[in-house]
């Protein structure tokens, strides 16, 4: 049984700053649709201010009202193709409320677009032209939380005998997401709801020997 897809169609219409401008938000919108077209088409090099401007008809004057630099542009259209945060549920026991939150993470995981998956990730990693940009620090910590969060809500549960450390949690992240991840930049077939079932079990027998 396949996982059902999940849409991970971007929003582009959100205003900026909150202050409701729609003038703000059509022309952000606009720019953002450009960078997200020239980010899946030709990668993220192919993302600069000349080429955005040009495909957007936006001036550059404005694209500097909403990003501060190429690589906040870069940083922005690649957030907005991430799939979306999935949210931890409160119901269950602890085998179940895993099972559920890692079965629907890996449904967004697979309805993403590989290149998108795989441009978010390199990008975020220890590349020396990102490493200490605000823009992608800020991205990689989306990156993080959007699957490090609900994970910590269900890990913090009463059922764990022992309390679980910030480096089990970690390993807990890699041990249940990163093989869902891995296989879709791998480009091999979409991980079903068996498989995140044997994650989730794998994961919680190793912790009860080590326990």
């Amino acid at each position: 049984m396949k996982i059902e897809k999940s849409s991970t169609e971007a929003d582009f219409t959100t205003p900026i700053d909150g202050d409701g401008d729609p003038r703000k938000a059509r022309s952000r919108a606009h720019l953002l649709r450009a960078a997200t077209s020239l980010l899946t088409a030709g990668g993220i090099e192919a993302v600069t201010i000349e080429a955005v401007t040009r495909i957007s008809k936006v001036a550059r004057t404005t694209l500097y009202r909403h990003f501060d630099s190429a690589a906040h542009l870069r940083a922005t259209a690649l957030q907005a193709l991430l799939p979306p945060v999935v949210e931890a549920r409160d119901s269950g026991n602890l085998r179940t409320r895993l099972i559920d939150l890692i079965t629907r993470q890996a449904a967004v995981i697979n309805d993403a677009p590989i290149n998108v998956m795989a441009m978010a990730w390199l990008a975020t990693a220890e590349h020396a032209d990102y490493r200490a940009d605000p823009a992608f620090t800020s991205l990689r910590e989306r990156i993080i939380e959007q699957y490090r969060r609900p994970l910590d809500e269900v890990l913090d549960s009463l059922e764990m005998r022992e309390p679980v450390g910030e480096r089990e949690r970690a390993l807990a992240l890699a041990q249940l997401v990163g093989p869902i991840v891995f296989q879709r930049l791998l480009g091999g077939e979409p991980v079903t709801e068996a498989d995140c079932i044997r994650l989730v079990d794998d994961f919680l027998t190793a912790r009860t020997a080590r326990e």
